[in-house]
């Protein structure tokens, strides 16, 4: 996978993204998203909430969704690699969707904006060919 890596920022909130060419789609770091959503302090709790919804959405049976997930190596703040959970854009309105949020209807707007810009990109590319 040739990944392009690439940090957005959501309300002064660091999320990790991934854009892979080959399949034209970005990948967006779960735990991030979840932290951004529910201003978590840090990335352990955001973790450990991302963990507990993830056993709520199979019991609600979105197992479909979490069997999709990918993990990708991200660069974490330590400036090392680690897995990380990651969910395309289609995945991540899904789990935008599940979590009880104030900011949720502002992401799930940034997400979409970054969708419509990307297909921008690949029908000018297209286009030029």
């Amino acid at each position: 996978m040739s990944d392009v890596e690439n940090l957005q920022l959501f309300e002064d909130q660091p999320i990790r993204t991934a854009w892979n060419e080959t399949e034209e789609e970005w990948y967006f770091s779960v735990v991030d998203v979840v932290g951004a959503l529910t201003d978590q302090p840090d990335a352990r709790r955001a973790s450990t909430y991302w963990a507990v919804l993830k056993k709520r959405l199979a019991q609600e049976g979105a197992s479909q969704l979490l069997t999709n997930c990918k993990q990708l190596k991200l660069k974490a703040a330590d400036g090392k690699r680690y897995k990380t959970d990651v969910a395309n854009t289609e995945q991540l309105l899904r789990i935008i969707q599940s979590v009880p949020s104030k900011n949720a209807a502002q992401l799930n707007h940034v997400v979409t904006q970054m969708i419509e810009a990307s297909a921008n990109a690949v029908d000018g590319e297209e286009n030029e060919k």
